[in-house]
């Protein structure tokens, strides 16, 4: 990757949206074209396409029903048997030491893999003192000491202690946050080359990745330790509201 910035939240958010002629598209075309350069590695993809009209221009956005991969969960994680939610666990699980799996850094990756396309999902954080969440490329180092920053293919941002929000850039890029968010929106534009971090609780964005893709991403999650119950909370995949509802994103 190369720049990285913070960028200005408007000028996002607008390059957030897919804007087209009304009817100029069928819902049958939207729905194609949202599922090119998804992979699913398992049962996959599930995209969903809402559509709706704002000052005589049809906005599409796509959202990626985004869960979580077993065969990459470090041991101590606790998936929920939907896959949608992942927690810190202090026993470590007898699981096969397979070489999707990272060990010992406490990650899990989405199903899902991107070679193409926009894609958005959210994730609840919760008063979680520590996490980190993001995409990075599925060729990544998964076992022993690794740099999870951006130069490693690592795009991710993180909270630690409770009040210091980071993007993983190399340096560490200390990140302005007024309002903590309980929610974090992650956007991920693979021909721009972009992945974007909005702040759902207060429409803000936080960060913005920018570069150039090749190969597979898939998103990221780590609930990190739980700190004897201090950071026991899961992260939580949620589904992305209506429009109406309100949320910075694609569909907003």
């Amino acid at each position: 990757m190369g720049d990285l910035r913070q960028g200005d939240p408007a000028t996002l958010s607008q390059d957030l949206f897919e804007t087209l002629p009304r009817s100029s598209q069928s819902p049958a075309d939207e729905q194609a074209g949202a599922q090119e350069g998804t992979s699913g590695l398992g049962s996959g993809p599930h995209i969903s396409v809402a559509d709706y009209e704002a000052g005589g221009i049809r906005v599409v956005c796509t959202s990626v029903d985004v869960t979580l991969d077993p065969a990459t969960a470090q041991s101590n994680l606790i998936l929920s048997e939907d896959r949608k939610s992942v927690r810190h666990g202090d026993t470590r699980q007898d699981l096969p030491d397979n070489p999707e799996r990272f060990e010992p850094y406490v990650i899990v990756l989405g199903m899902e893999g991107f070679t193409g396309g926009r894609h958005y999902w959210e994730v609840e954080v919760g008063k979680k003192p520590e996490w980190t969440l993001g995409v990075c490329r599925d060729s990544v180092r998964r076992k022993g000491s690794i740099s999870v920053t951006s130069e490693s293919g690592y795009f991710v941002v993180c909270l630690r202690d409770g009040e210091k929000y980071w993007a993983r850039t190399s340096p560490l890029t200390r990140l302005p946050v007024s309002v903590r968010p309980r929610q974090v929106g992650v956007f991920l534009d693979y021909e721009a080359g972009e992945v974007s971090f909005y702040n759902v609780t207060d429409q803000s964005h936080l960060f913005t990745f920018t570069g150039t893709f090749s190969g597979m991403l898939r998103p990221y999650f780590s609930p990190c330790l739980n700190e004897g119950g201090k950071n026991a909370d899961p992260l939580i995949i949620r589904p992305v509201p209506a429009p109406a509802g309100g949320n910075l994103g694609p569909c907003q």
